[in-house]
């Protein structure tokens, strides 16, 4: 079974689905090639994905996560959802409640983006706290989109929150071109310490591990080696990475076919369901 852990669903439906993206500016990917939720089951049934985790398009609807939310209703044997609130926000705990309630299992924090260049300098704002302190008790994980640079703010989290699973998207888009030993991944690899961090893999990662001196023979392995592959999962970020949920999947397939069955196994389906244990009985 395969299991996407990072695909976007965006409706044409303005009026039901108004844009409201974080930072103002749409992205132009949810512009120029949506992919409505039955698109999606669509594409997912040509590629073979049994299952999605569909991520808010926080560069298109910001914090309103109705059609996440309403497309899990819709289709509970397909999707979960992950969701997105304003953490520094003093109602922050019972927007999370609320979306929760809609049966989305997952939150995500939007620190920067296509649509957010520079990075936020939020990430361990202890006006968020209450926020983190809530889904460590109810047990969902965090997503966080956000480059390299935070990951020293991260660090400050996942040590004051050691109970809270995070996941980092897109592996934080550390460099890869310099080849072994990575240098530009040094602080990714840095978090192998923390045995709450998970790791996202998407197609930029497998696309940044074959340029320049990298190869993904010696990039995937030592992945592997420091974070072990139970915590690892793959996302297509489809659509807003170009091409077919098919191709995504198969170039993913290819940058990994380096690795193990075994570790194949765990990041393309058995770590998704350690995150989102809903997924077992859909």
């Amino acid at each position: 079974m395969t299991i996407d852990i990072h695909p976007h669903v965006i409706s044409k439906d303005t009026v039901r689905y108004p844009n409201a993206p974080l930072g103002g500016n749409k992205s132009d990917w949810s512009k120029e090639h949506p992919v409505e939720v039955a698109e999606m089951i669509a594409a997912m049934d040509e590629a073979g994905v049994a299952k999605s985790v569909l991520v808010q398009a926080s560069t298109c609807y910001g914090h309103d996560n109705s059609l996440v939310a309403d497309a899990v209703a819709a289709h509970p044997e397909r999707f979960t959802g992950v969701f997105s609130v304003d953490v520094l926000a003093p109602d922050a705990v019972e927007k999370i409640r609320y979306w929760v309630g809609r049966n989305l299992t997952g939150l995500r924090l939007f620190t920067a983006g296509s649509t957010m260049k520079v990075q936020a300098d939020w990430v361990d704002d202890p006006r968020s706290f209450p926020a983190w302190e809530y889904v460590s008790e109810i047990g969902i994980p965090v997503c966080m989109q956000m480059t390299v640079k935070a990951i020293p703010q991260l660090i400050h989290m996942l040590e004051r929150f050691p109970n809270a699973k995070v996941i980092l998207d897109h592996l934080a888009k550390p460099s890869l071109v310099d080849g072994p030993p990575y240098p530009g991944a040094a602080d990714v690899f840095r978090l192998a310490d923390y045995k709450n961090l998970y790791l996202k893999l998407t197609p930029r990662t497998i696309d940044e591990a074959k340029n320049g001196k990298a190869t993904w023979d010696t990039f995937f392995p030592l992945l592997v080696s420091k974070f072990g592959a139970s915590r690892i999962a793959w996302g297509s970020n489809f659509p807003a990475s170009g091409g077919s949920l098919t191709a995504l999947l198969k170039f993913t397939q290819e940058g990994l076919s380096v690795l193990s069955a075994e570790d194949r196994e765990w990041i393309f389906s058995k770590t998704a369901l350690t995150l989102y244990p809903v997924l077992k009985g859909n």
